[in-house]
């Protein structure tokens, strides 16, 4: 660098020379030679004077950058010099961990030669413990497992029971607790049902006119309404008695109307019984709607309602049918509201189990699948009619509110005076009775009567003369002997009555 600067140094100045000359010798008027000699001397002084000045500076800048130089050489020494140093350290680092992965070798050879001298003593020992034991590891690792396993299983089994039985000590006391704070909060009065009503009479002369001509009107009433009237020395009052309590009320409502009007005669006696049917279908629906209200449930079919009010006029055991569901119903709510359940769910669950009852007469089958059928065709849900058909374990019950309904069912059967067992096996009696004549063909009607001791059978008349009655009166007898068994005998009477109607205009 400084070779290139010196040169342009000695260039500059000679130009600057030159430039003074030229400008003194353009101030200088033409001259003799003298003046043009001193003129030259001046130049060449000037130009080695600038070449001088020019020297000279070169000389500075030489000197600047020769101790730029010096500086910038030592600080290159100073640091090749820490570079060295760290390389040096860098060798030796290096040399050490070449020294210690030669020593990890060493120790991991002694490791892996140890390690199978240790597998080999081992193997040793166990195949001279299987000798001593006589069965191998395998074997042993197995029968230890078994052992285990076992111990595990009892104490899992042991802990299992102790469980189950804390729990069904708990839900024994919780349920006793729930039933009894629900039967508290259950005051329904129990009725049980007879086979007999009284009606009162104005006086004693009635039964005269009540028995008729030669016992004309009693006989009516008794085909008519399918009962058994008793006129016996009750002073001011006749009995009307029979196991069916719709045909019982129906005879007591036609002859309280009959006594009020006072005219008794066959034809009277058939426009009573007739106005008293439609009054007791009436009081049915009446009955139904009133237990659905006193339940306190709401979008029951009408054909439902129906139904249940002619549960008024049955009973299961002597227990009015229809107050047992209404009980039952009660009883499962406060049931469902203490366990946290779908209470409305478990209610209509319940107040509809024994829906069956109200036709279990007319068709075949145990009342709890008929009462399901029936509900699932009135568009009753899937969890209402699997409670009614599990309620006595024809179908497993799936569901809590099925549960619920059998215990409400079972608390309301179970309480002390509810149901009495001779009535209720008295009653089927009489109604097996009333179903082996209806079997016959050209049957109309069939009663037992005299506490079974009779049955009366009502015939079409066109469809049997009095011989085939007669036929059919031996042929009912012959089937009762057959299927039942009873004390004593049962009279069969056929009743076939031909009537013809004109009109005088």
């Amino acid at each position: 660098m400084l070779s290139l600067l010196i040169p342009g140094l000695v260039v500059i100045g000679i130009f600057l020379g030159g430039l003074l000359i030229g400008r003194k010798l353009m101030k200088i008027p033409p001259a003799p030679e003298d003046v043009l000699a001193d003129a030259r001397t001046d130049a060449q002084r000037i130009l080695a004077r600038a070449e001088e000045d020019a020297r000279m500076l070169a000389d500075t800048y030489r000197d600047r950058e020769d101790a730029t130089l010096e500086h910038r050489r030592v600080e290159i020494d100073t640091k090749n010099s820490t570079l060295e140093q760290r390389a040096a350290t860098l060798e030796q680092r290096a040399a050490n961990l070449a020294q210690r992965e030669e020593l990890l070798i060493d120790t991991e050879r002694v490791a892996k030669s140890a390690a199978s001298e240790a597998a080999r003593s081992q193997e040793e020992a166990r195949l001279e413990l299987e000798a001593l034991a006589g069965f191998d590891s395998r074997a042993a690792k197995e029968e230890l497992l078994q052992k285990v396993e076992d111990e595990a299983r009892r104490d899992a089994m042991i802990l299992v029971r102790d469980v189950e039985t804390r729990a069904r000590e708990e839900a024994s006391r919780r349920s006793r607790t729930i039933l009894a704070g629900v039967i508290q909060r259950i005051a329904s009065e129990v009725v049980s049902e007879t086979t007999t009503s009284t009606v009162p009479l104005p006086s004693d002369d009635m039964k005269g006119r009540i028995i008729g001509r030669d016992g004309r009107n009693i006989r009516t009433f008794e085909a008519v309404a399918g009962v058994d009237l008793i006129v016996d020395d009750t002073p001011e009052a006749v009995s009307v008695s029979t196991f069916d309590p719709v045909r019982r009320e129906v005879a007591r409502l036609a002859l309280t109307r009959l006594v009020e009007d006072g005219r008794i005669h066959p034809t009277s006696i058939e426009e009573a019984c007739a106005k008293a049917r439609d009054e007791v279908e009436q009081s049915i629906k009446d009955a139904g709607e009133w237990a659905m209200l006193d339940v306190g449930l709401t979008r029951i079919h009408p054909e439902l309602v129906t139904l249940l009010g002619r549960l008024k006029y049955r009973t299961s055991y002597g227990q009015n049918v229809l107050n047992h569901l209404v009980e039952s119903a009660h009883i499962a709510g406060m049931l469902a509201a203490e366990l946290g359940v779908d209470e409305i769910e478990v209610k209509r669950s319940a107040f509809l189990h024994d829906i069956g009852k109200a036709v279990s007469h007319e068709v075949g089958g145990s009342h709890a699948l008929i009462g399901a059928e029936i509900a699932r065709r009135f568009g009753e849900e899937a969890a209402v009619v699997h409670a009614i058909e599990a309620h006595h374990n024809e179908v497993e019950p799936r569901t809590l509110t099925a549960v619920l309904v059998q215990a409400a069912d079972a608390v309301s059967a179970a309480r002390p005076g509810a149901r009495r067992e001779a009535l209720d096996s008295y009653v089927r009696r009489l109604e097996r009775l009333e179903a082996i004549a209806m079997d016959f063909d050209g049957v109309v009607r069939a009663f037992a009567l005299q506490a079974g001791r009779e049955v009366r059978v009502v015939v079409d008349p066109g469809a049997l003369d009095d011989m085939a009655s007669k036929s059919l009166a031996r042929s009912i007898a012959k089937k009762l002997e057959d299927d039942l068994q009873y004390p004593g005998q049962i009279e069969v009477t056929v009743i076939r009555e031909y009537r013809a109607k004109d009109y005088a205009r």
